[in-house]
């Protein structure tokens, strides 16, 4: 029977190793901008600024993209995050495995990418995109629910995709 894989010890006098996790309110801050730029776009979109709202969320998909590939360690929200917010609270209870919300991070991806691709010819899907993007965004930074990683955890447990993170 294999034991359980343990952290080396750190060494008498060195550094402790670093944590794996993320911090979680930093997702759900990302997510906060996220749903005011959604909302700001489906509100476009509804007042007929077509070329607005789709140039808006095809930024957004981008930076869903930039998330998704580089991963919720490097999105630019968590850098801000970082700097601005993260030194003025206090140190999370725990740590959260960052594959979940890198996941998530894809699926905005898909919802963003696949209404500006198709908004180019049917102007009325770029709100109805956003209004979708916003409602998973607004979840997550109200009521910290995470739809993407909810998606993702569904996917483990049902063995269609595996644990890519070391927190797992």
């Amino acid at each position: 029977m294999s034991q359980p894989e343990t952290a080396p010890a750190a060494a008498p006098g060195s550094a402790p190793a670093p944590a794996t996790g993320i911090d979680p309110r930093g997702p759900r801050f990302g997510a906060a901008i996220t749903a005011v730029l959604l909302l700001v776009d489906l509100f476009l979109g509804v007042a007929g600024l077509h070329g607005v709202a789709l140039i808006l969320l095809a930024v957004l998909a981008l930076v869903f993209a930039w998330g998704a590939f580089a991963g919720i360690q490097r999105h630019p929200y968590g850098a801000l995050f970082k700097a601005l917010v993260r030194p003025r609270l206090k140190p999370p209870a725990e740590l959260e495995d960052p594959a979940p919300p890198t996941f998530a991070q894809g699926v905005g991806l898909v919802v963003t990418g696949v209404g500006a691709i198709l908004g180019i010819l049917f102007p009325v899907v770029v709100p109805v995109a956003a209004a979708l993007a916003f409602i998973a965004a607004f979840l997550n930074s109200v009521f910290g629910f995470c739809l993407g990683c909810q998606i993702y955890l569904a996917l483990v447990r049902a063995g269609v995709i595996r644990r890519t993170s070391a927190a797992a």
